[in-house]
């Protein structure tokens, strides 16, 4: 594992102009291993006070349970990543019907289609995609959505659910017009992240951030992975980490024409509505987050 410094570099501390929620940390990752409380503590530095952390299967789901009782302000999602698709079974159903039942458990996910790389096989993940929807309708959570290559089938199966699940957002959106149309005729959420500050692939993204109204609109890092590419200074480990948020907000924020505390604001307060975060809870994150501030 490469060292990481303590502190960001100097070019490299944001702060922003409002209140951030990151909707998809994987903080369970082994690369924050040695240094999860510093990565933490620079994040409210930098205005990022409310953490959504990624649970990617059921260890690492109950990892970032663990970390959300630790920690005010962080909260967890619970679900199967296409990729791990062909482990679901009827234990893990049960294993996860369970953990959507904790309070620190905001969403059901990570879960969707995934066919750029069908590490599972297609039948597989619809099959555990199609189990995490009942899931979702059964505990009346909102949905944290994967998806590459699939849009289609996966509007096909959003749509035959619509009726009975609540809230879904499609996290790392990087996709086409017609597929970002396609999800927001299923009145479904687009979540943003540094993907927009690659040259060599996110230059589409600039064109489409416009259409995604603001209200559907939230923001995320996916760290470690997506540093975003056009950062001001080097960053030792190329290690992505949720300090790092105001920057992709920033970047948004120009393509879409607002100001940054406009869509801070926002994509805050579409978040905290989204994954039913109550005003007691934002409040202790907040007070954390300025006495680290």
């Amino acid at each position: 594992m490469p060292p990481f410094d303590d502190v960001l570099p100097e070019g490299l501390r944001f702060r922003s102009p409002a209140p951030l929620v990151d909707i998809g940390a994987n903080l369970t990752h082994e690369s924050f291993a040695r240094d999860r409380e510093a990565v933490i503590r620079r994040a409210r530095a930098a205005g990022v006070d409310t953490l959504i952390l990624t649970g990617t299967d059921l260890e690492h789901a109950e990892q970032a349970v663990g970390l959300a009782r630790d920690h005010a302000g962080l909260h967890a999602t619970a679900g199967i990543h296409p990729h791990d698709a062909s482990q679901w079974s009827p234990s893990l159903e049960a294993a996860m019907r369970e953990l959507h039942r904790m309070p620190e458990v905001v969403a059901v996910g990570e879960c969707g289609l995934d066919f750029n790389r069908n590490f599972s096989t297609p039948a597989e993940q619809e099959r555990a995609f199609e189990a995490q929807l009942g899931l979702a309708a059964e505990s009346g959570l909102p949905l944290f959505l994967h998806e590459r290559d699939a849009g289609r089938r996966m509007r096909d199966m959003l749509h035959a659910w619509r009726d009975d699940i609540s809230r879904a957002v499609v996290h790392c959106f990087t996709a086409d017009r017609e597929t970002l149309y396609g999800y927001l005729d299923l009145d479904l959420h687009i979540g943003l992240t540094g993907w927009l500050c690659d040259e060599r692939r996110g230059h589409h993204l600039r064109e489409l951030v416009g259409a995604i109204p603001l209200n559907r609109l939230m923001v995320e890092t996916d760290c470690p992975y997506l540093l975003p590419r056009n950062l001001p200074a080097k960053l030792k480990g190329r290690r992505h980490e949720p300090a790092l948020l105001p920057w992709i907000v920033r970047e948004i924020a120009h393509w879409r024409g607002n100001t940054e505390a406009e869509l801070a604001r926002a994509t805050t307060a579409t978040a905290l509505a989204f994954f039913g975060l109550d005003g007691d809870d934002t409040r202790q994150a907040l007070e954390e987050g300025q006495r680290h501030g």
